[in-house]
């Protein structure tokens, strides 16, 4: 299966998960809060609820008791807590008013007045001051008094929410993400805004930790596998062809069935050796040996070494030699094509979607015979929702390169996917018979059974689905993210925990670097409520995350997990598990 780009984006881009898909020939398990989203989708769909600004006049009905006075009877008669009834009611008329000072100074009455026995109407009494201090823009004092609601009654939900909101403001991302995570059980994540602001922390939390985990982070070489597979989605690519010929030594010229030897003075022609014999950390010292010297290929070395900068996840490093051979004026326009197509791939990386369509399109411009760039630039468009420009850009790329099965593969799922979201089922008929046509033209294409399979899941065809995955591991046994698929689409289809768990273990035997299938693993044991396994798990994700986009992403998975085990050992609250 093609890794069609480097680029790999998080769910937080707000892509669906099969966009994703085209950018790595595999897509990434689940977004951004997939481990609120997951419970959600068990479920019906969740309700809006509007902003909780509101003072009340009893606690939360999670923890019940009647606080309710009598108000009417005589002041003379009244108890404490009937007195303090009173001036909270005389509160609510003063924050309805939008006088929220007054109201704070009736609901500080309120607090004084009631005795402290009654939990849960003390507690009600500082939500309510909480509230008029929110409207006051006061985030300190709005914690403090959620904080002795929540004492007092730790499952209250408007208490948790609204402290959420304020050390939100207050830039406590920790305890917000871990008061929010509270209300999500308790709602049974069915409320949109406890899900949102969720989301929004986890985003926020993991760019922030990726930034600077990634800044120190160590290179790391990806699997061999990965790495074919990223170069198979060029077909119009001089660095990725076998040696030639004439870069032989003379005497190894009758010796095709050999390693090529190569002459010592070229430092390119011996990493293009090292190519072949997947002898991959050696190839970035032997093409700056190359440029350095100002070599005979110093052109190709630099758009190699950019290759494998972008590889190990260095595009700083990356970056200059890209620009050096872009602006080559004499350059073969093959290599400025690449290392444009190569840029504009990076820049979506890094969220910069005119820059990327700026060098795609100077691509197309000055190579517009070469297939990868209206490819790739077909990949583009489909993360940018631009499915009609999408499919003219693989039809493009087709008509140049009739034989490019990847290319009929992926523009074939778009149309899918074009289809599917918009509830056409006529076009989605048509499309899965384009799937059956891509696979029957192209039987050795593991992209195109591995797209259609992701289209019968979507179809409830699981079956089916199933069979077209077992054709792509018969025709890429060594490919561990299709074990990864094999496995979801047990546990979707038969609920089948271990089968589901031993083909993504699998996976991880195949390729010990396939952060793809450690994501996965972390995912499901939080579903299982392991949650200390599913750390771990999303921890070795992290380590080996190509991007600092997905590493984000992984770093929000891993801190939802982590405010869940807060939550259950503070309030003793876990959600459904497996």
């Amino acid at each position: 299966m093609a890794a069609s780009k480097l680029v790999e984006l998080e769910a937080g881009t707000g892509l669906p998960r099969w966009q994703l898909a085209l950018l790595i020939g595999a897509p990434i398990a689940l977004g951004v809060g997939a481990i609120y989203l997951w419970n959600r989708s068990r479920k019906k769909k969740s309700k809006a609820a509007g902003e909780r600004k509101t003072p009340e006049g009893s606690a939360s009905p999670v923890q019940g008791q009647d606080g309710a006075a009598r108000t009417n009877q005589e002041e003379d008669n009244r108890s404490l807590l009937e007195r303090a009834q009173a001036a909270k009611n005389k509160g609510n008329k003063y924050f309805k008013a939008g006088k929220y000072e007054n109201a704070i100074q009736c609901y500080t009455e309120a607090i004084g007045l009631c005795p402290n026995e009654q939990k849960t109407d003390l507690s009600t009494f500082y939500q309510n001051r909480a509230a008029a201090y929110e409207q006051q823009l006061k985030w300190t004092e709005v914690v403090q008094d959620c904080s002795n609601a929540v004492e007092l009654n730790p499952r209250y939900i408007k208490a948790l929410f609204r402290r959420a909101k304020a050390l939100e403001r207050l830039d406590n991302k920790k305890e917000c993400l871990e008061d929010v995570t509270a209300v999500c059980i308790l709602e049974a994540f069915q409320n949109q805004m406890s899900m949102l602001l969720a989301d929004r922390v986890l985003k926020q939390l993991g760019k922030e930790k990726a930034k600077e985990k990634y800044k120190n982070r160590e290179p790391m070489m990806p699997s061999p596998q990965f790495i074919k597979s990223y170069f198979s989605s060029f077909t119009d690519d001089i660095i990725s062809k076998p040696l030639q010929k004439g870069e032989k030594k003379d005497e190894d010229k009758d010796n095709e069935g050999e390693a090529a030897e190569v002459t010592e003075r070229s430092g390119y022609l011996k990493a293009k050796q090292y190519m072949e014999e997947e002898n991959y950390d050696k190839i970035i010292s032997e093409c700056t040996k190359e440029i350095d010297s100002a070599g005979r290929y110093m052109g190709e070395a630099l758009l190699l070494r950019a290759t494998f900068y972008l590889l190990i996840g260095n595009a700083t490093a990356a970056q200059p030699d890209l620009d050096r051979v872009i602006n080559m004026p004499h350059a073969n326009v093959k290599l400025r094509a690449n290392a444009l197509i190569k840029r504009g791939s990076m820049y979506m990386q890094q969220q910069q979607p005119m820059l990327s369509t700026q060098d795609f399109n100077m691509a197309a411009e000055i190579d517009p015979g070469n297939p990868d760039v209206f490819h790739h630039r077909g990949q583009l468009k489909i993360l940018l929702d631009q499915v009609d420009e999408a499919v003219g850009d693989f039809d493009e790329c087709i008509r140049l390169r009739p034989d490019s099965a990847l290319a009929q593969a992926q523009k074939c799922f778009a149309l899918y996917r074009q289809a599917y979201t918009g509830n056409n089922q006529s076009q989605v008929q048509i499309a899965i018979d384009g799937f059956q046509d891509v696979i029957r033209r192209f039987p050795q294409c593991a992209e195109g059974y591995a797209l259609y399979a992701q289209a019968l899941t979507d179809q409830q065809q699981f079956g089916k689905a199933d069979e077209m995955y077992d054709r792509c591991i018969e025709l890429e046994p060594d490919n561990a993210t299709t074990y990864v698929h094999k496995g979801l689409l047990q546990l979707q289809w038969r609920q089948d925990l271990d089968i589901g768990l031993d083909l993504i273990n699998k996976a991880i035997e195949i390729d010990n670097k396939c952060d793809f299938a450690y994501e996965t693993m972390g995912t499901i044991e939080v579903q299982r409520g392991n949650l200390d396994k599913a750390i771990e798990m999303f921890n070795k994700a992290i380590n080996l995350a190509k991007s600092e986009m997905e590493m984000a992403h992984l770093y929000s998975l891993c801190d939802a997990a982590y405010a869940q085990t807060e939550v259950a050992r503070k309030y003793g609250l876990k959600p459904p598990t497996l």
